[in-house]
């Protein structure tokens, strides 16, 4: 994910995840912009109160995505709209399970760990299959949860944005489809249609010079036969 993805992607991320929340039915408790207590408390390296949740700015947000999401799916490496796609859900739903959908997808081992293997298959399928294939596997994932019945239309929602907003950036750039396999070269055939390496590559000589040696050994014959008399 390049720069520009990012800073493309952060208010929709922020337009999902809301702002300050503490649902009972939410495993995470107190929570803003989507980071909850225990992700900043593991950022800054130490206990933090509902208050220090609530007093989170956007940009300590976004530098705790960066860092803790974006960086471990390696969605700079990824292609445009792929990796929108994987970075959000890694935000929802962890980076090791995004990986894997990422990797389902790609049809590679899943690990969790986006590594080279990973990236070569991603980078020789098709953009909007990879896309697909993530968000069905993600909405299938979240419909299997017991949040789902407290949670589930908001979550169907984000999922719709997400395959549609990612979807338009890979138009965008052009990688919807699978790049085209590069067919092997076959020589030029002769222009002439002849073999270019002459008849000694052919066989046996069945043309002209086979019929001027049956020739001679005709003369041959009758010129035992009479004497040598013409």
């Amino acid at each position: 994910m390049v720069q520009e993805t990012f800073d493309k992607a952060m208010p929709h991320l922020f337009g999902h995840e809301g702002g300050y929340a503490d649902h009972p039915s939410d495993p995470g408790g107190a929570t803003k912009y989507g980071i909850t207590r225990a992700t900043l408390a593991a950022w800054r390296g130490r206990s933090v109160s509902k208050t220090d949740v609530r007093r989170l700015t956007r940009e300590e947000a976004a530098s705790i995505y960066r860092a803790r999401y974006w960086a471990a799916v390696k969605a700079d490496e990824l292609p445009a709209g792929v990796d929108y796609c994987v970075f959000d859900a890694a935000v929802n739903s962890g980076p090791a399970r995004a990986a894997k959908w990422l990797q389902a997808a790609a049809r590679v081992r899943q690990d969790g760990v986006v590594g080279p293997a990973t990236l070569a298959a991603v980078r020789s399928a098709g953009a909007g299959r990879l896309i697909e294939d993530i968000c069905d596997v993600r909405l299938a994932f979240l419909r299997g949860l017991s949040g789902w019945a407290v949670f589930g239309r908001g979550w169907e929602r984000r999922v719709g944005d997400v395959r549609r907003l990612a979807r338009q950036m890979a138009e965008a750039s052009g990688r919807v489809e699978a790049p085209a396999t590069t067919a092997a070269t076959l020589p030029d055939p002769d222009p002439a249609g002849l073999d270019p390496a002459g008849p000694d590559t052919a066989g046996p000589d069945t043309g002209g010079s086979g019929r001027g040696l049956l020739a001679a050994l005709a003369a041959f014959l009758r010129a035992i036969l009479t004497g040598g008399r013409s």
